[in-house]
């Protein structure tokens, strides 16, 4: 739906595994590397594990398509074989006749098989897919099967994928014989922040992305956090956020569209009820480390004041309470507007009960929540249903307190110039080319159709303006530098500037010519841009 928007050949987050989208960033690769050297070196049974959409499923298959040819590959991804059925599964692979042979019959067939093959230099590896989810007879006919070798080499090699719970069942004791053959173990952890971005930037290049990076800062803090580094999670996200910018015509994942998809995702939902059983498992242990505490006071003879909490409050306590009570005192005898009330931001809400003190234990805990959820770089995922926050009741005093819809000028930044007016695109500083096709393009897009199309081929930062002004020095030589055009880009808040090329009427015809470009156009990676948008970029 959105390919053509941010000229992409391909969707670049599909969940299912595209061996072209293999990621050899985090350890990714290096344990790609040290399983073809594994299998390829005899060495038994190895095991990989990692959490549900880290990307096991993903390796497997690489694994299979990096193999040298001349070992034969049995990828079971079913992981609820029998003991029989894993036996009958593996010599149908290799040409076996298996038909109602007993195991012990079929078990002697594999082997000479397997020697067959291992004289002819062949090797043979069994891929097991969701390994901890086999029955654990089935893992134990694994190492049966492990015993099959020759008089110096294994003439079977075995590698388990599974989830962290396979380790628990070969932590088990009858299982310690089989967990005893694992010569390797590798893990995949989940990426941290720095490979999270350079996974995202991968897949989007890998679908045919040529521009400069989509995704902003803190859409990737948003994803980062609420992924919690698992490709999956990352592939779902990144997926939404660019199917909601694509709704909104824009051409940047800001936060916004991030944080949209973080409220569409499963996940997502899962760990806010999961936050939210937290803390009311919390006040419940609160509330009987309490009733423990009084007890065993009662026991030993120690008591406390029973006049409530006045009566153990100090007096400086009480007096410093003096003045906020007063206020709200005041704010409660002012007359009530008759205006319909103005609707209150979230930001503006939060700040309100951060200032208010608590009227309840439940406002004391759900304050901080609200104020927390509501900073740019929070994800959706950690705030608490609205349910349970409305069951703060504030203070008169902090319902009738009026809270400002906009902060006074210089207080959270330069005020934003007026209504209507925009700002002025701001000129390349050199390069004298540069500067010559930019104020040429501001002329021309005052009168450019906004139906039409042209062709976007290059974007550098303000620092790197003599790569553009290189780039349009050689373009002198291939086409009419007349039809380039430079304009100003506002990527990221940092000022960048774009070369774009020709002016078609339509999609269609903007694709073609993309087809007749020179090859060193080509080898840039062009897509379409619409004036429309390349007018609206210009000023901002």
């Amino acid at each position: 739906m959105y390919l053509s928007h941010f000229g992409l050949n391909e969707p670049p987050f599909r969940i299912t595994p595209h061996t072209e989208f293999f990621f050899s960033g985090a350890n990714r690769g290096a344990t790609l590397e040290a399983l073809l050297y594994a299998i390829t070196h005899d060495e038994g049974i190895i095991k990989v594990t990692g959490e549900v959409g880290s990307g096991k499923t993903m390796l497997c298959r690489v694994l299979v398509e990096r193999l040298p040819k001349h070992v034969e590959t049995i990828y079971l991804a079913n992981p609820s074989l029998s003991r029989d059925e894993i036996l009958h599964v593996i010599a149908a692979d290799l040409q076996v006749e298996s038909r109602g042979e007993r195991v012990t019959i079929l078990l002697r067939a594999l082997q000479e098989r397997l020697i067959t093959l291992y004289a002819a230099g062949r090797r043979v590896v069994v891929l097991i897919d969701e390994a901890h989810a086999m029955p654990l007879e089935t893992l134990e006919e694994i190492r049966l099967l492990s015993n099959l070798e020759s008089n110096r080499h294994k003439l079977l090699q075995i590698v388990l994928f599974g989830q962290p719970e396979l380790d628990d069942h070969l932590g088990l004791p009858n299982m310690r014989q089989l967990k005893e053959r694992i010569t390797h173990s590798f893990k995949l952890e989940p990426l941290v922040r720095s490979d999270i971005d350079s996974y995202v930037d991968f897949r989007m290049r890998a679908a045919g992305y040529r521009g400069p990076r989509l995704f902003g800062p803190p859409a990737m803090k948003l994803i980062a956090r609420a992924s919690e580094g698992l490709t999956r999670r990352i592939n779902i996200l990144a997926d939404k956020s660019l199917l909601a910018a694509f709704a909104d015509g824009e051409h940047q994942i800001t936060a916004k569209h991030a944080r949209a998809a973080v409220r569409d995702s499963e996940f997502a939902s899962a760990r806010t009820r999961s936050a939210t059983w937290w803390l009311i498992g919390a006040g419940l242990a609160a509330g009987l480390l309490v009733g423990v505490a009084s007890h065993f006071m009662d026991r030993l003879g120690i008591s406390l004041p029973r006049g409530g909490a006045e009566s153990v409050s100090p007096p400086a306590a009480t007096s410093a309470e003096t003045p906020q009570t007063d206020r709200a005192k005041a704010v409660e005898a002012e007359p009530k507007a008759s205006t319909p009330a103005t609707p209150v931001s979230e930001a503006g809400a939060a700040a309100a009960q951060a200032a208010a003190p608590a009227a309840s234990p439940v406002a004391s805990v759900a304050a901080p929540i609200v104020s927390s959820s509501s900073g740019p770089g929070s994800s959706t995922a950690d705030a608490i249903p609205a349910t349970t926050v409305l069951a703060a009741q504030p203070s008169p005093a902090i319902a009738a307190a009026p809270i400002a819809s906009a902060p006074p000028t210089g207080m959270d930044g330069p005020s934003k110039p007026p209504s209507g007016a925009r700002p002025s695109p701001i000129p390349p500083t050199s390069g004298k080319l540069t500067q010559e096709r930019f104020a040429a393009t501001q002329q021309w897009l005052r009168s450019a159709p906004s139906g039409h199309y042209t062709i976007q081929l290059l974007t550098v930062s303000a620092a790197n303006i003599n790569v553009m002004e290189r780039f349009l020095r050689q373009a002198e030589d291939l086409v009419d530098v007349s039809d380039m055009r430079v304009y100003s880009v506002k990527l990221n808040g940092q000022q960048h500037y774009s070369a774009t090329y020709g002016l078609y009427s339509s999609l269609e015809d903007t694709i073609t010519a993309m087809g007749d470009l020179p090859s060193s156009f080509k080898s840039r990676g062009p897509y379409h841009r619409s004036v429309t948008l390349m007018r609206r970029q210009n000023q901002e």
